[in-house]
């Protein structure tokens, strides 16, 4: 078989996967001005991709062991071609937020299957080359979501953003049907009980606090908050007692390992979203069109698409812990350099702190991931890296949640949702009001990365050196 036309079909799996999982962004004023919604609905099309994969994944990873990776793969892109086509004909937000379940739910599938076909296909002292490329896959499709979903938004409509999916996930889904062989298969058993309690646990929280954006504080989202803490409860002492747990609890024994997975997650949570609320600002506040908006993003997503393996290749000669923390520091500047933004701000402001970011991320991701990995027991390394994926996925979907709660909560929700949606550009007070909840986010932010780089600073000494 063609190690790289293997390699080729997981690198473009996996780049659908991340231009999907941005490239709504741009086109969210779009959507919610066309399907007559709110933003209380529309906001879902992005958390609820989320929210599927990081419930999902762990588990459709153990499927894939059982009735073949290849088949899983396969399976999931073309689920998800299917949802991005239907996605495309949605004629209601409610109906879009369905079909981005489908379109989720192959994603799932891929960012699953995709490590462990590597595993399959490249030796030992080969494969972290093709990790490599995954990698580096993750962020030109998060980048091409960006400039994609702008250009096509503005240019031909954000349906198309969905269609453009079709072509591409039709020639994926032969080519990896044709080569792609399964060569290992084991019986394991599903944790279906934990994926329940989780999603459920997310779903909750979730729905809770945007219903509070868009509402205000109610017993009803109140409550639904409490259910989702009292279920993530639950959740985790059923893992302690399930036999095939979704998190193998006994690997968090290992300081450098908790700590390690800890600021991963608070890194996420801290900064995944401020891209949107930054989108927001620029096409609301300051009435730019998607595709001029996604353009000042570009040069982050390049260097740390550059810089990623570097810094990567760095961490196995000097350790994670100094350039992984270094790396949170960066991205805390990033966000102070957002803070400064006013309602006439040079736009060359938005490029340095993407820059900022970009050289942040590039520095953090490749080290801390070489960490965890490096910490972790070789029986468990397929179990670690489903709770890497899924630390990225909940951090990323809790870093939304909390960016527009917070953005929303310290202004009037009619002046927030007025610019979420792309109200042509706002002036006077209007602005200013909103400015204030996008530096409460921004700060909000700023004590979430602080608390991924204590934890980066004091794991500890690692089994890489360093």
């Amino acid at each position: 078989m063609n190690e790289k036309l293997v390699l080729a079909i997981l690198v473009l799996g996996t780049m659908m996967g991340a231009i999907d999982s941005t490239i709504v962004l741009l086109a969210l004023p779009a959507i919610t001005q066309e399907l007559s919604a709110n933003l209380a609905v529309t906001i879902w099309t992005i958390i609820i991709y989320l929210l599927v994969i990081a419930v999902a994944i762990t588990q459709f990873g153990r499927l894939g062991d059982i009735y073949g990776r290849s088949k899983m793969f396969n399976a999931g892109f073309a689920i998800f071609t299917i949802g991005s086509f239907l996605c495309g004909f949605s004629s209601s937000a409610i109906i879009l937020v369905g079909f981005r379940v489908i379109q989720a739910i192959g994603g799932a599938f891929m960012q699953a299957n995709s490590g462990a076909i590597i595993a399959d296909n490249f030796e030992v002292g080969r494969r972290g080359k093709a990790y490599g490329f995954l990698a580096l896959g993750w962020n030109i499709g998060a980048m091409l979501g960006i400039i994609l979903g702008g250009a096509i938004t503005t240019f031909i409509g954000w349906r198309y953003i969905f269609f453009i999916n079709v072509p591409i996930g039709i020639v994926a889904t032969f080519l990896g049907i044709r080569y792609l062989a399964d060569k290992v298969k084991f019986h394991t058993d599903l944790d279906l009980p934990g994926m329940l309690l989780l999603g459920v646990a997310l779903f909750s929280f979730a729905y809770g606090a945007v219903d509070f954006a868009g509402s205000g504080t109610s017993m009803f989202n109140s409550a639904m908050i409490a259910v989702g803490l009292l279920l993530t409860v639950l959740f985790f002492i059923w893992e302690g007692k399930a036999k095939n747990p979704m998190l193998p609890l006994s690997e968090f024994k290992n300081k450098v390992l908790t700590a390690s997975i800890l600021a991963a997650l608070f890194q996420a949570i801290g900064f995944l979203a401020i891209t949107f609320i930054i989108i927001m600002y620029l096409q609301g506040v300051r009435g730019l069109d998607p595709f001029s908006a996604a353009l000042l993003f570009v040069p982050g997503y390049v260097i740390s698409s550059v810089l990623a393996p570097y810094f990567g290749r760095l961490s196995d000669k000097y350790g994670a812990r100094v350039i992984a923390t270094v790396g949170i520091a960066i991205t805390c500047a990033a966000v102070l350099v957002y803070l400064t933004l006013t309602d006439s701000s040079a736009y060359y402001i938005i490029i340095i702190a993407s820059v900022l970011s970009g050289i942040g991320g590039s520095m953090f991701w490749p080290a801390n991931n070489n960490e965890i990995m490096s910490e972790a027991d070789a029986k468990h390394y397929g179990a670690i890296s489903g709770v890497m994926r899924l630390t990225s996925n909940i951090g990323a979907l809790l870093s939304y949640v909390i960016i527009l709660t917070a953005a929303s909560a310290s202004v009037s929700r009619q002046v927030a949702f007025e610019v979420f949606v792309g109200t042509s550009k706002l002036i006077g007070g209007v602005s200013q009001s909103f400015l204030t909840g996008i530096h409460s986010a921004l700060y909000a932010s700023v004590a979430l990365l602080a608390i991924a780089g204590i934890l980066s600073l004091v794991r500890g000494r690692g089994k890489i050196s360093g």
